[in-house]
């Protein structure tokens, strides 16, 4: 694996990511679904107002020292310091939701373009992060990327995440895509605690272990997440939809840190 690579391009309960192949009425319809609330950083858009979503998954080997583990993580928060990045926080999971596959460690990260992310993972401080940091306390790795048109601001810290990968059955047609993709955007029209909703189809395939769809809620704060589970048959009821079209799901939660945190 290319040490340049390793951090960039490539729910099982979930909830909700948004697909470059998506037909135009249905990508009209999802974004009429784009709420902006209470946040914190306004970025810089392109002119379709679309954002590169960049998300990596780390499982660190169970028998290393804490002070290499702060490490990586200073080292991968200190890459905002980038100008090509638009947000980046990277930090302990809160908890993994996966039988099958197990992480400890996450790293999201935004950019106005794919040729951004590309000139981040080549970049030479992102490399050495990369050769230095991640590679020799890891044992797995998974990377997603996707564009989302509900991402034009950073969420602020100590809001939650909920990132979930799908995993589409083989041979699916673009007619029963489409539905996956609209049923997990309707998702924010039931929880009215989703302050964000990015949801998109995943172009790069190289690590993202076969997950094609991914996608995104961001809450205001942990709390929010076990609200959304006391909710289990709304959520259920939805699942229900789609569930003949999904192989599999990963979903993982995660608390974005205080810089003070991020950057010990």
């Amino acid at each position: 694996m290319s040490s340049t690579m390793l951090c960039a391009p490539a729910r099982t309960r979930f909830l909700p990511s948004f697909a470059l192949t998506t037909p135009q009425p249905l990508f009209r319809r999802l974004n009429s679904l784009v709420l902006r609330r209470n946040y914190q950083t306004p970025i810089k858009m392109s002119a379709q107002h679309q954002i590169v979503e960049h998300v990596v998954l780390f499982k660190v080997k169970p028998d290393v020292d804490s002070s290499k583990v702060a490490a990586m993580l200073s080292g991968l928060n200190g890459l905002t310091s980038l100008d090509l990045t638009v947000h980046l926080s990277a930090g302990q999971l809160l908890r993994s939701r996966s039988s099958s596959l197990t992480f400890t460690h996450m790293l999201h990260s935004r950019y106005r373009s794919k040729e951004d992310l590309r000139e981040y993972a080549a970049h030479p401080e992102h490399v050495r992060v990369v050769t230095e940091n991640i590679k020799p306390i890891i044992d797995d790795i998974m990377a997603v990327d996707w564009i989302s048109n509900d991402a034009s601001v950073s969420p602020k810290p100590g809001s939650a995440m909920r990132v979930s990968f799908l995993k589409l059955k083989e041979n699916l047609g673009e007619n029963e895509k489409a539905r996956v993709l609209e049923v997990i955007g309707g998702i924010k029209d039931q929880f009215q605690s989703i302050e964000q909703l990015s949801l998109g189809e995943n172009f790069s395939h190289d690590r993202a272990k076969g997950y094609t769809i991914a996608s995104i809620a961001v809450l205001p704060g942990a709390a929010d997440l076990e609200a959304l589970d006391s909710n289990a048959e709304l959520v259920k009821s939805q699942k229900e939809k789609v569930r003949d079209s999904i192989e599999s799901v990963l979903v993982v939660d995660y608390v974005i840190p205080p810089p003070q945190v991020a950057n010990l």
